[in-house]
């Protein structure tokens, strides 16, 4: 049993209220005014907070920052009969859990409450993993076998001066493998020079990587020094090599063979001492097949390769990467112990994060903003993950193209071309009640039976004016 308290003048809403959650065996405290409602806060302690915006004497809003003052984490679900943009903003910027609209349905509230009340007995316990101390950006985080052998690999390549070519999927984390090479080198004091090869246009790639004398072109007003000068002593890495151009890969092999090259517009040898890192994603030995990228190049970076996994690979690793990623944005962001939820824990293992690390770590920035320092539930990933594509694994399949194949093979069964786009929005609107129907009304199992997040499935049913609590009914009258 959970106690909820109610603050609103409005006697139709704390009836409401009162028939909609003693029947689930919770217990409700009323208040009609702010005073009222704070006073009941510091004598009963309820788990949720139900606050109307527009109250006697201290608004909500106002009632709501004396609740933070108090320093209770309680989620407070504020509640308005006309809302604004503005109103809507400093609601969710001064920390609400959440924000409704009333009339609200009696179905989504309940669920709404549900979540909340879930968050409040996370916040009210002690993480179960202790939260990492301050671990360094550059930090490559991971104990199973696949980063074990990424370990070992650059432990045995870190003291030599060999050339090395990472490899591995957008997001891996290969410029963090670089960097380790580096701090574990002769070299580990003298400059790093990171190029980002796919960033800087063609046209300007060659002078920021070799420099230019003055006259060399029409802007070339001083000698400029390039990257491999700057990096004189120590070490360069130039990511995604794959994407450079031809006529530049010819300047680099003989920076590799010879360490020398010369300046745009200028005749002075220039000779370096630099160890050359290279990185990319691309398929190197197609690029070679279609002439895209030179073979003695190739060959003269792949003295040591170091393959980098993809997250899917070494799932093992996600709950040590979630957890540092947690706190250190819980720093910036001045978050308290930011926790996960199992059921969020359970998602993050089983999705296949085709973003790989960096996916990761921005769809746990995202979900810590918009949750405010709450623990974070699966919904809240599954919303930061809505506009994600995975082209591999089925479980991301959008509620859409579930739909489209589904129509595709309806099509080839029974019908010709040309009634498509009106069969498919009643596919769609079929498919979703009678998901509501199996899984009683309840929009969260409805969404996952359907593979499409919780906002995607409301948003669906705002569209077709399907109502949870009637097709509910329906289903109830069908069986009789």
């Amino acid at each position: 049993m959970a106690r909820i308290l109610v603050v609103d003048d409005d006697t139709g809403i704390q009836n409401a209220f009162q028939a909609l959650l003693k029947g689930r065996g919770h217990e409700i405290l009323a208040a009609r005014s702010a005073e009222a409602g704070l006073e009941i806060l510091d004598h009963e302690h309820p788990d949720v907070v139900l606050l109307d915006v527009w109250l006697p004497g201290k608004n909500g809003l106002e009632t709501f920052q004396a609740i933070k003052a108090r320093g209770v984490r309680t989620p407070v679900i504020v509640m308005t009969g006309s809302g604004t943009m503005n109103l809507a903003i400093e609601a969710s910027k001064i920390g609400a859990f959440d924000y409704r609209l009333k009339p609200f349905d009696p179905g989504q509230m309940l669920e709404l409450i549900e979540k909340a009340l879930e968050s409040g007995r996370l916040a009210r316990t002690p993480v179960a993993d202790s939260v990492p101390t301050i671990v360094p950006d550059d930090l490559m985080i991971g104990g199973g076998p696949r980063m074990q052998e990424v370990y070992r690999s650059i432990g045995r390549v870190a003291q030599t001066d060999a050339t090395v070519l990472i490899r591995g999927e957008s997001g891996t984390g290969k410029e963090l493998v670089a960097r380790a090479i580096r701090e574990h080198s002769r070299r580990s004091q003298t400059p790093m020079v990171i190029v980002n090869c796919a960033a800087i246009p063609e046209t300007l790639l060659e002078s920021e990587l070799f420099g230019y004398e003055r006259g060399a072109f029409t802007g070339a007003v001083a000698r400029r020094v390039g990257m491999f000068e700057r990096a004189h002593g120590g070490t360069i890495l130039l990511d995604e090599i794959g994407d450079v151009p031809l006529g530049i890969q010819a300047k680099i092999l003989r920076v590799l063979q010879e360490k020398t090259f010369e300046r745009i517009g200028g005749t002075e040898t220039v000779r370096v001492d630099v160890r050359i890192l290279a990185a990319t994603n691309r398929n190197l030995e197609r690029a070679i097949a279609e002439g895209r990228f030179r073979e003695d190049l190739y060959h003269r970076l792949n003295v040591v390769t170091i393959h980098m996994p993809p997250l899917r690979e070494h799932r093992e690793d996600i709950p040590a990467l979630a957890q540092v990623f947690l706190a250190r944005f819980g720093r910036e962001l001045g978050i308290e112990n930011p926790a996960l939820a199992d059921s969020a824990r359970t998602l993050l293992s089983s999705y296949s994060w085709p973003g790989n690390v960096r996916e990761l770590e921005h769809c746990l920035r995202r979900a810590l903003i918009f949750t405010r320092g709450f623990p974070i539930q699966r919904d809240d990933l599954l919303r930061t993950m809505e506009s994600a594509s995975d082209p591999v694994a089925s479980q991301r399949r959008t509620g859409d193209e579930l739909l489209r194949d589904l129509l595709a093979r309806h099509l080839e069964a029974n019908a010709g071309p040309g009634c498509e786009p009106m069969l498919l929005e009643t596919v769609e609107k079929e498919l979703i009640r009678e998901a509501l129907r199996r899984c009683s009304g309840n929009q969260s199992k409805a969404a996952e039976m359907l593979g499409i997040p919780r906002p995607t499935l409301h948003a669906k049913l705002q569209r077709h004016g399907i109502r949870t609590t009637a097709v509910v009914e329906d289903g109830k009258s069908a069986e009789d």
